[in-house]
């Protein structure tokens, strides 16, 4: 354990430092909406860095590491391309515009890049765990596969059905996207991200073994309520509310974890 513990000291510091030029990226652009790329990145640089630790320390499983830095990797540059296209050129996002009011940036790093730091550095707890631990249960690691490729299939899915949504012209789209996965559940984009830590979870902390697994299991627990309860859905929903439709559409399709789509 003490390889796991000097990988989480050099990711923390990795993650400092890349929120460090963040905060920098945020002034030059004045907006601190960059910080979701920066979300994405960050669980690249912590799996980077707990395969090089796993490396230097001559720790852990040499293929496990490597393929939890390619799994993250993929999930992450997805990720962070997909919100910068999607924001390039945009002002500054109206959650964080009504979270920070006029507090500037003393209240940015407190209420944003501290936070943003912090939930990158726990949520990829098995990243590090997995780079530098032995594999105890490999059939628990390829499920953790098999769950990633499905959250992030999802996930991937409903961000091109909303892409495609938003393409149409304003005037003959409707006015809420209840399409494709988006009949299912009101955000498949976030709960394809919860499913993809949840099998993140499986191939590096539970595959090492159950105390691995009880250290690291509050990652996706706090990726998942992140998602749902404090930075995703339940955010997100306070504007889209606002729009035509909504109230119909909320009452048949749920929040978060998908079901069929309604007849009705």
């Amino acid at each position: 354990m003490t390889a796991f513990l000097l990988t989480t000291a050099v990711a923390a510091l990795a993650v400092v430092l890349l929120m460090a030029g963040t905060v920098a990226w945020s002034q030059r652009t004045g907006r601190v909406a960059v910080v979701d790329v920066t979300w994405g990145l960050g669980f690249v640089v912590v799996a980077l860095v707990g395969a090089l630790m796993g490396w230097a320390l001559g720790e852990g499983e040499p293929a496990r590491r490597w393929l939890l830095a390619g799994l993250a990797g993929a999930w992450g540059l997805r990720l962070a391309w997909h919100v910068h296209r999607r924001s390039r050129g945009a002002g500054e996002d109206p959650r964080y515009a009504a979270l920070l009011g006029d507090g500037g940036l003393p209240a940015a790093i407190r209420k944003v890049f501290v936070p943003q730091g912090l939930a990158i550095w726990l949520v990829s707890l098995p990243l590090q765990a997995g780079a530098v631990l032995a594999v105890e249960w490999w059939p628990v690691l390829w499920a953790g596969v098999v769950l990633w490729v499905a959250g992030l299939a999802f996930e991937a899915i409903g961000d091109a059905q909303l892409s495609a949504y938003k393409a149409q012209p304003r005037e003959s789209r409707p006015p809420v996207m209840d399409r494709g996965l988006w009949g299912w559940t009101r955000h498949p984009n976030y709960f394809g991200d919860a499913v993809v830590w949840w099998g993140l979870w499986l191939v590096g902390g539970l595959a090492s073994g159950w105390l691995p697994g009880l250290l690291t299991v509050i990652a996706p627990i706090a990726m998942t309520h992140f998602l749902r309860n404090v930075t995703g859905a339940k955010l997100l929903e306070q504007t889209m509310s606002q729009r035509p439709g909504w109230s119909a559409y909320a009452a048949r399709v749920p929040l978060f974890v998908p079901r069929p789509p309604s007849r009705r």
